[in-house]
C-alpha cells in the first residue's frame, strides 16, 4: 500500500476510550450521526438566537460529551443540548438525597433530627462523601425511587450497591428538581425548599466553581458541583445552579464527561455559564 492518499480519503482519527486512536478513512462507512445542537426558545426577542449562537461559541472546540440545561422563568427561556443524556452522578446526587430526606419526613409528618440535620449540611455545603453514604444507607433505594416519581424525574436512575455516585442523571431531570427546589409545588414544602437553597448557598468557597461563573452581583447564588474520575469517560465534571436576582428567576445545569482532567471539565463548564449570565442578565461595563 502506497503512502500516498487521495484527497478524498484523507484520514481521519477518531478518539475511542481511553487515549485510544483509530483511523477512519472519510467516505469509507456509514454516515455518522450529526452532532447534537444547542436549541433555545424565548419569550423576549431575540434571545434564544444570542444563547444559541454563545453557548455553541463556548462549546466550540471543547472536547469531551457536555449536555447544557437553561430555564428563565422571567424570560419564559429554555435551552438544552443532550438533556436526556446518562452521566454518572458524581455528587450531583447529593441534592436528590437531601430532597429525598425531606419529602420522606414530610411524609412521616416529622422535622429533621440534628444528627440528619449535620449530616445534610456536611452533604451539601463541603460534598462530604461519609455523609451522603450514611443518608444513602438510611433511606434506602426504594425511598429514592419514590422521591424520584413523585418528582417526574424517571430518567435518573439510583445506584447500585451503595454506590449512590453512580446514580444515572440527566440534564432534563435535575432541571426538573432545580424547579421543584425553586417554586412552590406538591412535592417539596416552602420549608424543605427553602432549606435545600440555604444549604446550596453555604456551599464552601473552594467549591463554588462552575455554573456560577461569570453571575453578576446583583444575582444570588445557590449551586452543588461533582467530579468523578473513572477508567472510561475519563473525568466526569457537573455543575447545577440557582440564580435569582436582577429582574430574573433561572436554574443551570451542565453535565460532562469525557475530559482529561478535572480542571479541562470545570474550565468546560464555566466557559457557558459566562455565556448565559451575559445573556439573560446583562450587566453595563
Amino acid at each position: 500500500m502506497t503512502h500516498r492518499m487521495s484527497r478524498r480519503a484523507r484520514v481521519l482519527c477518531v478518539g475511542l476510550g481511553a487515549g485510544v486512536l483509530v483511523p477512519f478513512v472519510a467516505g469509507a462507512g456509514p454516515a455518522v450521526a450529526a452532532t447534537p445542537q444547542v436549541s433555545c426558545t424565548s419569550a423576549k426577542a431575540g434571545l434564544a438566537a444570542k444563547l444559541q449562537r454563545d453557548i455553541t461559541t463556548a462549546l466550540a472546540n471543547r472536547n469531551g460529551t457536555i449536555a447544557v440545561g437553561l430555564y428563565d422563568r422571567t424570560t419564559r427561556t429554555t435551552c438544552t443540548l443532550r438533556s436526556g443524556t446518562a452521566y454518572d452522578s458524581a455528587s450531583i446526587v447529593k441534592v436528590t438525597v437531601l430532597a429525598t430526606l425531606l419529602w420522606d419526613a414530610r411524609k412521616h409528618n416529622r422535622y429533621l433530627t440534628q444528627r440528619e440535620t449535620d449530616l445534610a449540611t456536611a452533604m451539601i455545603t463541603k460534598s462530604d462523601n461519609s455523609a451522603t453514604s450514611t443518608l444513602w444507607r438510611q433511606l434506602g433505594v426504594t425511598k429514592v425511587r419514590g422521591f424520584l416519581a413523585a418528582a417526574g424525574m424517571t430518567q435518573t436512575q439510583p445506584g447500585a450497591n451503595g454506590y449512590w455516585g453512580l446514580t444515572q442523571i440527566t440534564v432534563r431531570d435535575e432541571q426538573k428538581l432545580l424547579a421543584l427546589i425553586t417554586a412552590r409545588n406538591s412535592v417539596l414544602s416552602d420549608n424543605s425548599r427553602a432549606y435545600i437553597s440555604k444549604l446550596m448557598g453555604r456551599v464552601i468557597s473552594s467549591q463554588r466553581w462552575g455554573t456560577p461563573a461569570g453571575a453578576p452581583s446583583s444575582v444570588s447564588v445557590h449551586v452543588k458541583n461533582g467530579w468523578l474520575s473513572r477508567s472510561t469517560y475519563g473525568w466526569r465534571v457537573h455543575s447545577i445552579g440557582t440564580f435569582k436576582g436582577g429582574g430574573h428567576d433561572y436554574m443551570i445545569s451542565v453535565l460532562t464527561h469525557g475530559n482529561s482532567t478535572m480542571t479541562y471539565g470545570v474550565n468546560t463548564i464555566q466557559g457557558v455559564a459566562r455565556a448565559i449570565h451575559r445573556d439573560v442578565v446583562p450587566t453595563t461595563g
